[in-house]
């Protein structure tokens, strides 16, 4: 189909006009004409999920499990489960609002609502996408600096070079970027297993810290770490992102093969997030067996992090690891947030220059604020500062949440795939739930508690 082709109006106020990222929409052919479940269509489908999984192990995610995990034990193990429970269905919604109405998000927002609320929302989108920058541009410079010395001043800088990055592989072939994503995430999955190797973690004290606890509710120290880890975890960029991506996806245009792509991408997406989950526990659980149960409860630092790990493991290599995990999560989290910044900017705007124009710019208006903020900080408060990132994003996430939820249930949006009415009850449940912790961290942050 061609990238410039209008989708029908019915349920939306405008016509969709240009495709989510046109230089790459539908470029992945699927095979056609398969009935029931094929392997072949279902490794043309794989890749998205990996991609958005990405988002969910990302350094600011490091931050704030390395600081829950330094300073109650394994006990917030049960927010990164239920985190990653509302993550797996809402981006299931996010790859059933592009399938059925070729929208990403951002573009349906756009199509949706009258002008100003859409500007408010692409507003809060661009806020969030500026708080994952901030993480991802300070884990990338951190791990840069562990491993190679390079001033934090300086990794920043370099961080922007993703960019190029990104425009070259996108030119070899969608297929590459994500090629890229996978390879740097079986590098991550590979030091973290060593790692936990190493601390030797109480196994039965790892499975109980699974087990949900109403102390994370009475204590605001814990809530602010839980919310941290859920703003780390379900991030509004990976919305919009996981929107757009899935449409590079060639998978045909009558309601069963759209059935049929739905059923790919939910299987992509959440494979992909029970893999994140696990290396979100890994990095809980390595913080809560080499600091918590040795009295450093107050590791949030990822330098300092970096610096303990030999003498509490008692092994030379165990820094190393950590400083390359870290450095391969700052790379992938730059390129896919430099891609969910296209999308939003792309969406909500409907910005038409050339793609290496669109993606400096739409990087610049992220990367610019966080390396300042960063540059201005330096060394000291970067930790304090990953965390409030992830604060300020589960903040922003009803935003990208709500709308999400709205489409999805929507007959006339959605037609033959709107969400059945059992989703759409779990999907409202967890938009309410999210907004409501995130109203009483602010009640809590106001009065001072």
């Amino acid at each position: 189909m061609d990238a410039k082709t209008n989708f029908e109006t019915r349920g939306w106020r405008a016509e969709r006009g240009d495709a989510p990222l046109s230089d790459v929409h539908r470029t992945i052919i699927v095979a056609k004409g398969s009935t029931g479940f094929s392997l072949r269509r279902m490794a043309a489908f794989v890749g998205p999920g990996y991609m958005v999984a990405v988002g969910y192990m990302d350094p600011g995610n490091w931050a704030t499990s390395l600081a829950g995990g330094s300073k109650f034990g394994y006990t917030l193990l049960s927010v990164a489960l239920i985190s990653n429970i509302i993550a797996i269905i809402l981006q299931s919604l996010t790859a059933r609002l592009a399938i059925a109405s070729g929208r990403d998000l951002a573009q349906a927002c756009r199509d949706a609502f009258p002008k100003p609320v859409a500007y408010v929302l692409w507003a809060m989108a661009e806020l969030a996408i500026i708080a994952t920058d901030i993480a991802e541009v300070i884990g990338t410079a951190i791990g840069l600096n562990l491993i190679f010395g390079i001033p934090l001043e300086i990794g920043v800088i370099i961080t922007a070079l993703d960019v190029f990055l990104i425009l070259y592989l996108q030119k070899l072939g969608f297929r590459w970027v994500e090629a890229l994503v996978i390879a740097l995430l079986a590098v991550i999955a590979v030091c973290f297993g060593v790692q936990i190797f190493m601390a030797d973690p109480v196994w039965g004290d790892v499975i109980r810290g699974f087990a949900p606890t109403t102390e994370i509710l009475k204590n605001p120290d814990m809530l602010y770490l839980a919310l941290g880890i859920l703003g780390a975890t379900v991030m509004p960029h990976n919305l919009y992102l996981h929107s757009g991506i899935v449409l590079t996806r060639d998978f045909g245009d009558t309601v069963e093969e759209k059935k049929s792509a739905l059923t790919y991408a939910t299987i992509d997406s959440t494979v992909a997030l029970m893999f994140a989950l696990l290396i979100n526990a890994s990095i809980l659980i390595l913080a809560a067996a080499a600091f918590h149960t040795t009295g450093r409860t107050d590791v949030a630092d990822l330098g300092e992090a970096h610096t303990l790990l030999a003498p509490l493991l008692g092994f030379a290599i165990a820094p190393t690891m950590f400083g390359i995990a870290l450095l391969a999560c700052g790379i992938n989290s730059t390129v896919t947030a430099t891609l969910a910044g296209q999308i939003v900017m792309e969406g909500f705007l409907q910005f038409r220059i050339p793609p290496w124009a669109r993606r400096l710019v739409t990087r610049a208006i992220a990367i610019v604020p966080a390396a300042i903020v960063t540059i201005w900080y330096g060394e000291s408060g970067t930790g304090k500062l990953l965390i409030l990132s992830q604060v300020v994003l589960s903040l922003q996430l009803s935003f990208a949440v709500f709308p999400l939820v709205m489409f999805t249930a929507s007959k006339a949006k959605m037609g033959a795939l709107v969400s059945p009415r059992w989703l759409t009850a779990i999907a409202y449940f967890i938009a309410v739930f999210i907004a409501g912790l995130n109203i009483k961290l602010l009640f809590d942050l106001a009065v001072g508690i």
